[in-house]
């Protein structure tokens, strides 16, 4: 059995609206089940997240979970 090593979590927030933004973008911030302004989700860090995070970051503001 593999050992799972634990990932941290980030908790993203939308700030800015996803008009007139690319397929892309919106589809990535649907992608992180974010549907509204000002709406947070805690997700986990994985490669996936991170990627998604990472091409719509100019819509979303990341913090850290302790």
């Amino acid at each position: 059995m593999a050992k799972t090593k634990k990932v941290g979590q980030l908790k993203v927030t939308q700030i800015k609206s996803t008009n007139k933004s690319l397929a892309n973008h919106k589809a990535c911030v649907r992608g992180l089940g974010i549907r509204k302004i000002h709406q947070s989700r805690i997700v986990d860090a994985t490669p996936e997240n991170l990627g998604m995070i990472r091409t719509a970051s100019h819509l979303l503001a990341v913090e850290d979970v302790k």
